[in-house]
Parts: C-alpha cells; structure tokens; sequence
C-alpha cells in the first residue's frame, strides 16, 4: 500500500501545469518580442507597455526596423530607440 502511496504522490508532483494563453493579442506580440529580440527580465514589463499603449503596426514597424537595420549588438536597446523616437515624434 505505501507504494500506491507514493506513486499517486509522485503523479501529482510530476505534473507540469498548463500555460495560460495571453488574453490579449498585444500580449502575445509582446512575448513574440522578448522571445525575437532576448529583451533581458528587467525590461519585460516595458515591452508589455509599449504594446498596449501603441498600436501594433508601429510596433511591427520597429521590430522590423531593428532587425533589419541592428545587426551586432544588443536589438532590444535599439528597439526600445526607435519606440521613443516614435513616442517623441507623435506628441510634437
């Protein structure tokens, strides 16, 4: 019996939960970003705002835009570049 037990403990730890599916269609660009570009932990949340707050062709844009244009180094800064740009172009 101690082994039925153990077993039945082992099946409930062994199991893996379910990923939950983005409930918005900006926060799956967003995780396609971080996964395209290697947006580092801390500034995951920026790239969620970014896609919230602006519409997805513009985001599109400049992830495009970095990776065509930023070949060595890090592209997420460059993304991130090219978003403020766009943000300080828009308000002027």
């Amino acid at each position: 019996m101690e082994n039925n037990g153990l077993e039945i403990i082992k099946d409930l730890l062994g199991k893996t939960p379910k990923k939950k599916l983005p409930a918005y269609q900006w926060q799956q660009l967003a995780l396609d970003i971080i996964n395209q570009l290697n947006i580092p932990s801390d500034k995951r949340n920026s790239v969620f705002l970014a896609c919230k707050k602006y519409p997805r062709q513009l985001i599109e844009k400049c992830l495009n835009d970095t990776k065509e244009l930023c070949q060595t180094g890090e592209k997420w800064k460059y993304f991130f570049k090219l978003i403020n740009k766009n943000e300080t172009t828009k308000t002027n």
